[in-house]
């Protein structure tokens, strides 16, 4: 009897040490999801402070932050400017050859259509400077004694007549503008002038002996009164007179009308060459007979 009421009292024991750790993790487990007020406080404390701490903190990192985006925006900025400015020099470069190109291009052209014109020989040549004395309209070209190149040569553009060598250099030369004729100096060259009329030589013949500053013309004299020039027509050299050879183009005629004594009449004539803008010429090279 006494040992089944040992047996009861230990299984009573287990029962309740078994209820006694049910509720525990109960208690336990409801702890979890409800905190006593010395928890709450404690939490509440450590959460202020942490915020207080969290929150520069953060703005300080997003400030560096920023400061790094800002410095690779600058990068790729400046990166940029570069590539602009590459660019932009590498297109003025490219306009300059182009122009160049197209320049060079015209001086074959006009030798080719030129070199059997007249079995006349073109040496090319680049204008280096120009004269500054408004009164004195010459031209220096990088062609010289060195080059065969001798005094009362030719020269010329691709658009028509330029001037005259008058003076040389081992490796330069003056080059004489028409623009510098003057009929009252004797050291000017006259030019012996005919015209072609629609494409067609015509019996015209006058001289050209000066240039009219104020207007930009050529004067053209010596024209016999029944002579058929007429506005319009283009001049070129004659080839009488032995220093400019025959068929170069001068100009256009731009007005024909009496001269001062009514024997003869006088015209102006608009040069073909651009006189002011000079940059290559060709000195026209006649074969010795």
């Amino acid at each position: 009897m006494l040992f089944k009421f040992l047996g009861s009292k230990k299984l009573i024991v287990l029962m309740l040490a078994f209820i006694f750790f049910i509720a525990l993790m109960g208690f336990t487990s409801a702890r979890m999801y409800k905190l006593s007020w010395p928890e709450k406080f404690l939490k509440d404390t450590v959460s202020f402070t942490q915020s207080m701490f969290y929150k520069p903190a953060g703005s300080i990192a997003g400030f560096f932050g920023e400061i790094r985006n800002l410095r690779v925006i600058y990068e790729e900025n400046k990166s940029l400017k570069i590539t602009v400015a590459q660019y932009a020099r590498d297109r003025v470069k490219l306009n300059y050859l182009e122009e160049e190109n197209e320049r060079l291009k015209s001086k074959v052209n006009f030798t080719e259509r030129q070199k059997n014109a007249n079995k006349y020989t073109f040496r090319y040549a680049e204008a280096t400077a120009q004269s500054p004395d408004p009164y004195n309209h010459t031209i220096t070209v990088n062609l010289g004694e060195k080059d065969g190149i001798v005094p009362n040569m030719a020269v010329m553009s691709e658009l028509g007549l330029v001037g005259r060598i008058v003076s040389t250099s081992a490796f330069y030369s003056n080059v004489q503008l028409i623009s510098d004729l003057d009929a009252k100096e004797s050291a000017a060259k006259a030019i012996a002038a005919t015209t072609m009329s629609n494409g067609k030589l015509t019996k015209s013949f006058g001289m050209i002996e000066s240039y009219d500053t104020k207007t930009g013309m050529l004067q053209m004299t010596k024209i016999p009164p029944n002579d058929p020039l007429k506005k319009g027509d283009t001049v070129i050299t004659s080839g009488l007179g032995g220093v400019y050879p025959r068929g170069i183009i001068i100009g256009t005629v731009m007005k024909v009308e009496v001269g001062e004594f009514g024997i003869t009449h006088v015209a102006e004539i608009k040069p073909a060459a651009d006189l002011k803008q000079l940059q290559d010429v060709f000195i026209v090279e006649v074969p010795k007979p």
